[in-house]
């Protein structure tokens, strides 16, 4: 008898790739994610190429039903008024609540900071958002399951609490890091966060195009000066805030428009994580997915070798003019580099995304440029693939209100890039 045909390992031309599933991985110093199954990417679960999606779907649901994002719920609106004690530190429920309390309290900030309210999430568990282009929604038997995504979308934001920060000027670092420059790459590396400088020759920010053509090399350009070593710097979207923008907002990610977003995050977060660092530029170098920048050509074994030597993704900020009201505000890595990160699940139809929340400590070192200039690019670093804990591997961030700025100040219109470098 002839010896059986082997076909386990056989593939198909037009079958789907496996998939990509990092492994887990951690910060030296750092304890575990609060995070699903471990902290496992969810494309550890991918089936048939739907990149777990599936698995994610079903765990958002059973999470729902559990009742303890609720509970939570419940905790803040049945206690009493006034503070809320949580294990740290007082919380409150509204801004002007937080605000009356750190100007009862004469909570000071050093020259050029500011004190005020941030809001941070009070529930350490992980999360699950399901996208607006998820099939899920265009599915006219799910009604049910629309409402109660849609009622745990809402929730999310009920889960959080206003906590006393000072905001210090960054423009000042050196004053708290002697010889530490916030224009520098050293600064990145220690805190995360850091300030360059553009004079943009793109006309119209609210043109997705002419952003794409003349203000993603522009960036390119900036990172790669920035880093020293960096071989190669990709922009891959953006997004553009402006409140009162009268014009067309709609997205169109089809056609790479992400259009104008009315409102600013005031959670405090970060984009992405151990997990989605990695998966995402994967998905960027090998399958351009969602990337509105340059074409990439990578193999999956030049893929490999890329990742193998150190990458980071690098948020950039600019502002189309100098900014009154809603700044843009970001933490400081060392202030938070022992503190577990909470996972929240964006579930696409073809990918699980994943992003950081964070609760409040009282000594997060907080950092903002006061009235930042249209030519000031803020910095903040989403992800680097160095875990020894030698350098930051990430930031957070958060919008917020400035208490001392007039009430006509104009609000923040910027446009944020998110990016790789590569060395």
């Amino acid at each position: 008898m002839g010896r059986p045909k082997v076909i386990a390992n056989e593939r198909r031309a037009d079958a789907v790739p496996p998939a990509y599933v990092p492994s887990f991985e951690l910060t030296k110093g750092q304890p575990p994610p609060v995070a699903a199954n471990g902290g496992l990417s969810y494309m550890s679960f991918d089936k048939d190429g739907d990149a777990g999606t599936v698995a994610a779907t079903v765990d958002a649901f059973a999470l729902i039903a559990t009742g303890e994002g609720q509970a939570v719920i419940d905790m803040i609106e049945n206690a009493p008024p006034g503070p809320i004690e949580t294990q740290w530190g007082l919380g409150f429920r509204t801004y002007d609540e937080c605000l009356a309390y750190i100007r009862d309290t004469n909570m000071e900030a050093p020259e050029g900071g500011l004190a005020l309210p941030l809001r941070y999430t009070v529930h350490e568990a992980p999360s699950y958002s399901i996208v607006s282009s998820n099939a899920l929604w265009r599915d006219g038997a799910r009604k049910a399951d629309q409402m109660a995504l849609r009622k745990e979308e809402r929730d999310i934001g009920r889960r959080c609490l206003y906590f006393p920060q000072v905001l210090r000027d960054a423009r000042r670092m050196q004053e708290y890091y002697p010889g530490l420059k916030p224009d520098s790459p050293e600064c990145m590396d220690r805190l995360g966060v850091a300030l360059a400088h553009c004079e943009s020759k793109c006309e119209n920010f609210y043109d997705s195009a002419e952003v794409e053509r003349v203000f993603y090399p522009e960036i390119e350009k900036l990172l790669l000066d920035f880093f020293p070593g960096a071989t190669d710097a990709l922009v891959y979207n953006h997004d553009v805030f402006n409140k009162d923008y009268q014009g067309d907002r709609t997205e169109d990610q089809d056609n790479k428009n992400p259009g104008v977003n009315r409102g600013y995050a005031n959670l405090v977060h970060n984009d992405l994580n151990d997990n989605s660092g990695r998966v995402r530029c994967r998905e960027l170098l090998t399958r351009n997915l969602r990337n509105f920048g340059r074409t990439q050509h990578y193999t999956e074994a030049q893929a490999d070798a890329k990742m193998s030597r150190r990458f980071m993704s690098i948020n950039l900020a600019k502002p189309m003019e100098t900014v009154g009201q809603y700044p843009f505000v970001l933490c400081a890595w060392p202030s938070f580099a022992d503190q577990p990160y909470i996972t929240n699940y964006r579930i696409y139809d073809d990918r699980v995304g994943e992003t950081t929340r964070f609760t409040y400590r009282p000594d997060h070192e907080w950092y903002w440029f006061p009235q930042q200039q249209s030519t000031e690019v803020s910095m903040l670093k989403c992800y680097d693939s160095i875990t020894d804990g030698s350098v930051s591997r990430w930031s957070f961030h958060t919008a917020c209100v400035d208490p001392t700025a007039p009430e006509d100040a104009p609000c923040r219109k910027n446009v944020v890039v998110r990016s790789f470098v590569f060395f």
